[in-house]
């Protein structure tokens, strides 16, 4: 595994990175199956499609930035397939997020292949 995603594999500081920082925005990134993720303490930036089955918006409302949104996707980051977590709190677009590595089977099941 290469380094930078294994050090991306403790879970750590992260920011939902949407063209506004706003949650409206967000919600329109959510719209487009795609969401940005800032890991914070790296600088690292990963674009994740969506696995909308195991994402969780319940108890969220992104016009009054309330709630927290639980996202779950799909990667290759560094010729390494890894699943991004993140729960983001939507009123500051902040929270906590970590890789972890799959195998090819669950990579193209997140991905919608399998």
């Amino acid at each position: 595994m290469n380094e930078l995603v294994e050090r991306l594999t403790k879970e750590q500081s992260v920011e939902a990175s949407p063209h506004e920082k706003t949650a409206k925005s967000l919600k329109e990134c959510i719209d487009r199956n795609y969401v940005h993720i800032l890991f914070t303490k790296t600088g690292t930036e990963v674009g994740i499609e969506l696995d909308k089955p195991n994402c969780k918006y319940v108890g969220c409302d992104f016009e009054k930035g309330e709630g927290t949104a639980h996202f779950e996707g799909g990667l290759i980051l560094n010729y390494d397939m890894v699943r991004c977590i993140a729960d983001i709190n939507l009123s500051d677009l902040k929270g906590k997020g970590r890789l972890a590595p799959v195998d090819d089977k669950e990579y193209d099941q997140i991905m919608g292949r399998g």
